[in-house]
């Protein structure tokens, strides 16, 4: 695992402790090695002998270009060809909803909107996510790695807006997305939510490779408040608000 002290890692730890962790970040605690992702040997030399990569590693959320293309964009291309390099078949990714950020609910259709739908970034960041989403699919078919890009709404213990109500996911259903693509084959793009009942995104990804959420905002919605349909951060998959990321 790379980002292992960051807020997604830490909520997973526990939650895939049954699994033997290599726990990596480029700021290391107690547990947790050194890892510096855009270094490809150090990766390969990290990822000897692993089943699967989970990379949660890097910027999280708006910086400048320069930044999000080192961390995010080189930062993944280490991990991808450290993983070939060193024989690991499956790389599981972390991008983000503001990857599609500027697609809206109008434009879902019946069955939601669809997990792979094109990418229309709300941001560098976002640019970033789907730059790695295209970077793990030249993977796939040229090295045959098996890859799995999780689209994350917003991982937290709970709901905390309105908006969340719909792009909620929680930390178990964030471990059980975890466990589904651990056996997954092909390349993918997923949707990262739970089993909210004001979900807008499609859950067709999740069951192609198994995931199957239990969690649902709506048991927070009476504190969190209503959505307001005319309002962009209510509308807009990536919610809109120019500086503010919500993965």
């Amino acid at each position: 695992m790379t980002g292992a002290s960051g807020r997604i890692g830490t909520l997973l730890r526990k939650r895939l402790a049954h699994h033997e962790l290599r726990l990596t970040d480029l700021r290391p605690d107690d547990g947790v090695a050194a890892l510096d992702v855009t270094d490809g040997a150090a990766v390969r030399r990290a990822a000897r002998g692993a089943d699967a990569i989970l990379h949660l590693g890097g910027i999280a959320d708006e910086q400048s270009f320069e930044d999000v293309l080192a961390a995010n964009v080189r930062g993944t291309e280490g991990v991808l060809s450290g993983a070939h390099h060193a024989g690991v078949p499956r790389v599981i990714i972390a991008s983000s909803n503001h990857a599609a950020g500027l697609w809206s609910r109008d434009e879902a259709g019946p069955g939601g909107l669809a997990d792979d739908v094109s990418p229309r970034p709300d941001s560098y960041y976002g640019w970033s996510k789907a730059a790695i989403e295209s970077l793990a699919r030249l993977h796939h078919e040229r090295d045959g790695l098996h890859v799995v890009c999780l689209r994350i709404g917003r991982c937290a213990d709970r709901p905390s807006t309105p908006r969340e109500l719909a792009v909620w996911l929680s930390p178990d259903d964030m471990a059980r997305l975890v466990e589904a693509s651990l056996t997954a084959t092909g390349w993918h793009v997923v949707w990262g939510v739970s089993a909210n009942t004001r979900r807008w995104w499609s859950a067709a990804g999740g069951r192609a490779i198994g995931y199957r959420p239990l969690d649902d905002a709506e048991d927070w919605a009476a504190e969190v408040g209503e959505p307001d349909p005319g309002s962009t951060a209510d509308r807009l998959v990536g919610g809109g608000i120019p500086g503010t990321r919500t993965k």
